[in-house]
């Protein structure tokens, strides 16, 4: 289903730079333990790893559940993260936020990291959950690259999701990663989110390497200047892909669309400096043919972004209320 967008940029976030940055630089933000009762619980993987989880209880047992899957780099401190925290206290909801591994407040133990692709631990936490809350409705979020990751776990998983995750959102997904990798790398303005995305990930592999020696080196990751680089000189062969390009075309969620069938908000902008417009009209095909997929992209809204209001003083972030605001419909209507 094709929705007619309600998100209407405002006069001053017009500009799609705007738009991707005005919550990271200018939304107030502080630690969420102390604005909401929020801890962070840690729960040993499968593989002798751990994720972390940030968790917020519901205001009552009959309220839903909510799971965020977070960005490149992402976390408690995004922006976003704190706004739906937010948002879930509001509503009474219960809500978690999984920390992708190497996310969280230490490294992880093991050599790998998390990547686009990588599902396991999105997997491992939903069956959790769903054991743990059989009669609690769940909805999930994927910002971004939490997007893409859950948008491949529905169409691995197909007719085969628990039954508790009845809806999820997916908000500014890079559904092609390799055109979407060429698109951030191509230079202006946008050069400045890779350097920031490459220096987070190049610390990371830095401090992982004395306990894991073969990772790259300083020399090689000194030579990766884009983020096709780093894909090709550490995520691929840390996962086990041949190169970028094979962890691309692997990972994109844009080619297990078809299969999805627990219903899903798709929402994006045209303008995403993340994306080529193109790929969201590949993405508008498919879910032509796949009555789970609700296509809500907007003209304007950045990565991420989504401001409106009517000043800058008064700024609102359209992307939380309409996920909640989706998610109830589903969740609370469903069948149990």
């Amino acid at each position: 289903m094709v929705a007619t967008p309600e998100f209407r940029a405002p006069w001053w976030a017009r500009n799609p730079h705007v738009q991707t940055m005005w919550g990271k630089l200018l939304r107030r933000t502080r630690p969420l333990a102390r604005t909401l009762p929020t801890r962070v619980e840690r729960w040993d993987t499968p593989d002798g790893d751990f994720v972390d989880l940030v968790r917020l209880d519901a205001a009552a047992p009959d309220r839903p559940r909510l799971l965020l899957l977070h960005g490149l780099e992402g976390g408690p401190q995004s922006h976003y993260t704190q706004g739906m925290f937010g948002e879930a206290r509001r509503r009474g909801w219960a809500m978690d936020l999984l920390l992708h591994r190497s996310c969280g407040p230490e490294l992880n133990r093991t050599r790998r990291f998390y990547h686009s692709g990588e599902t396991t631990d999105t997997a491992f936490v939903i069956d959790r959950l769903v054991r743990e809350h059989p009669d609690t409705p769940l909805g999930v979020c994927g910002v971004s690259l939490g997007g893409n990751v859950l948008l491949k776990y529905l169409g691995e998983h197909g007719e085969a999701v628990p039954p508790p995750l009845r809806a999820v959102v997916a908000i500014s997904v890079p559904y092609d990663l390799a055109r979407g990798s060429r698109h951030i790398g191509r230079g202006g303005f946008t050069r400045i989110y890779e350097r920031n995305f490459l220096r987070s990930l190049r610390g990371k592999v830095s401090a992982k390497r004395s306990r894991f020696p073969d990772l790259a080196d300083e020399a090689t990751l000194a030579r990766a200047r884009t983020l096709w680089d780093f894909d090709d000189v550490v995520t691929a062969p840390v996962h086990g892909f041949r190169d970028a390009a094979d962890y691309y075309a692997r990972s994109s969620s844009l080619g297990y669309l078809t299969r999805v069938r627990v219903p899903a908000l798709l929402l994006s902008a045209v303008d995403d400096p993340f994306l080529p417009a193109e790929v969201l009209d590949e993405v508008r095909a498919v879910a032509r043919e796949n009555p789970a997929l609700h296509v809500e992209f907007t003209p304007h809204g950045g990565h991420a972004g989504f401001v409106r209001g009517r000043a800058p003083w008064r700024a609102e972030f359209y992307a939380e209320r309409r996920t909640f605001e989706f998610l109830e419909g589903a969740l609370l209507t469903a069948p149990a």
